[in-house]
């Protein structure tokens, strides 16, 4: 051990005797604890919690330095020149270099990976022939051009490139990284001690993270708990100090009871129902897509199956973007009834009517608020159209690879959360061939829109991200159905923690008084 180190770990274990252990929920089981296929919102969080990429996010949720002190921006903003502190340990006290992040994501990009997310590096020079096999992985366009210096060369400028720099997907590998997520050497403020399915996920403070004389907590303890209800008892009883979510129509009695320790804020994410394209009924029926649309009272949907505050959605993408209006569709301006009547009419164009109902499939992952969702959406197209509609409920990992794969899916929930703050984090996911395209859509004219988009940069970028976003809604691969809120119990003892649209506070930042349970 280094001098240099021992004032550090000195301080760490005078300051373990004084820090307590938060308690927070966190949601459904993680689907994967490697950066690389990582994909639920569970799972990015614990993630956050234990690695760093060059850019992470401060107390008020905004893009800050992380493993990178400082950069550069060059040639027109395709070429990043980043610094990395030299203070940036792994979790076993070795030094993270630009080496670590150059073999991350030459991994990242490699077919054999098959990394969910290596989209996100779309940008990166020669990062889509890498990807479709045609070219060596070290192609990538990232090189160490010294121990602690870092250079990213993008084949376009990408606005919201720093804001990917805080993706999972992006961090450093350890040299001895084996795949073996639960038993990897991090470099973030916490590290896992204990993990055990489907109840608990202990963490305790990193000595060797930079910034490890500012974590004011000793440990962090995780609970995956998928049901919103049972979040909440466990919180009233005081296993927790911070829930992930509120039950569902539970909102107004816990501003009555709970006003103090309700938080809930605008939050940069959309909800909405897929149709898998690539099969029957829907690959070529537009009219029925609507119909089925039309028939779904979103108002009522928020204000009383869901009554966590949450918005009816009119677009793929979320208001709160800066600059950035959605286009209303027309049927906003009608009245429900209006709406249900035209939806009958399409109904009856696509083939179908009450003498010949139609049978769908409404999948969705174990959630009291998603079966709430699945019920009601169920019962508005029976009422209105006649549909029958099976619901069919699976547990989250089956549910994702269900989803993605395409073959048994007819109809879905899908959620998204914005990777970065700008509507092409939700409309890139429609784009031609996109590997998280689970509706398969396809349109050579939005694929086209998006294109030049990128090549743009302030309002006239945004001008055509509007234009791509229209023929989108009306091909209607997906059916919007609400805006997510962010939406947390947080107890009085509780501090640091800071609403913010990203809805992201992570534990390095918190700290709680020990009197209060």
């Amino acid at each position: 051990m280094t001098s240099k180190l021992i004032p550090l770990l000195m301080l760490c274990l005078c300051h373990s005797a004084l820090a307590d252990t938060l308690r927070r929920g966190l949601g459904p089981e993680p689907d994967s604890m490697h950066i690389h296929h990582a994909q639920g919102l569970s799972s990015i969080h614990l993630l956050r919690e234990i690695r760093e990429g060059l850019v992470t996010f401060d107390v008020r949720g905004e893009p800050c330095p992380g493993v990178a002190e400082s950069w550069e921006v060059l040639d027109e903003g395709r070429l990043y020149r980043f610094h990395l502190r030299k203070d940036a340990r792994w979790s076993n006290g070795d030094a993270v270099t630009a080496e670590d992040f150059v073999r991350a994501w030459r991994q990242a990009v490699s077919p054999e990976s098959a990394s969910r997310n290596a989209s996100l590096l779309a940008a990166v020079q020669n990062s889509g022939d890498i990807l479709a096999g045609t070219a060596d992985p070290a192609k990538l366009g990232i090189e160490a051009t010294g121990e602690h210096t870092l250079e990213v060369r993008l084949t376009r400028r990408q606005p919201w490139f720093e804001e990917i720099l805080t993706h999972p997907v992006t961090y450093p590998l350890h040299h001895s990284d084996t795949g073996a997520p639960r038993d990897a050497i991090v470099n973030g403020a916490f590290m896992i001690e204990k993990m055990t399915p489907h109840a608990i996920i202990r963490l305790v403070a990193n000595p060797y993270f930079h910034s490890a004389d500012l974590v004011r907590l000793d440990a962090l303890e995780l609970f995956p708990i998928e049901d919103p209800p049972a979040e909440l008892s466990r919180y009233r009883s005081g296993e927790l100090h911070i829930t992930e979510s509120i039950p569902p129509g539970r909102y107004q009695w816990l501003r009555e009871n709970y006003a103090g320790e309700l938080k809930v804020a605008p939050y940069l994410g959309s909800f909405w129902l897929g149709y898998n394209l690539a099969r029957q009924p829907f690959r070529a029926d537009p009219e029925l897509r609507r119909a089925l649309s039309l028939a779904i009272d979103c108002e009522t949907l928020v204000r009383v199956i869901l009554g966590a505050g949450e918005l009816p959605a009119w677009s793929i993408v979320p208001p709160g973007l800066e600059g950035y209006h959605p286009e209303v569709p027309d049927f906003v301006a009608v009245s429900q009834k209006d709406r249900e009547a035209e939806a009958r009419r399409l109904f009856s164009l696509a083939g179908h009517d009450t003498g010949k109902p139609l049978r769908l499939e409404l999948r969705y992952n174990t959630s009291s608020q998603h079966r709430r969702m699945a019920v009601a959406v169920a019962a508005m197209w029976k009422q209105v159209l006649g549909v029958a509609s099976v619901l069919i409920n699976e547990e989250w990992k089956g549910f994702v690879n269900n989803r993605r794969q395409g073959v048994l899916t007819r109809v879905f929930r899908r959620g998204r959360i914005a990777d970065y703050a700008d509507p092409a984090s939700f409309l890139d996911l429609f784009r031609s061939g996109e590997a998280m395209n689970w509706s398969a859509y396809s349109n050579p004219q939005y694929d086209l829109l998006l294109d030049r988009a990128s090549l743009l940069t302030g309002s006239e970028r945004i001008d055509l991200l509007k234009q791509a976003e229209s023929p989108l809604m009306r091909d209607m691969p997906v059916i919007p159905l609400y805006y997510y809120v962010s939406r947390h119990l947080v107890k009085p003892g509780v501090s640091g923690f800071e609403n913010n649209v990203r809805d992201i506070h992570l534990s390095r930042y918190l700290d709680i008084n020990t009197g209060v349970e």
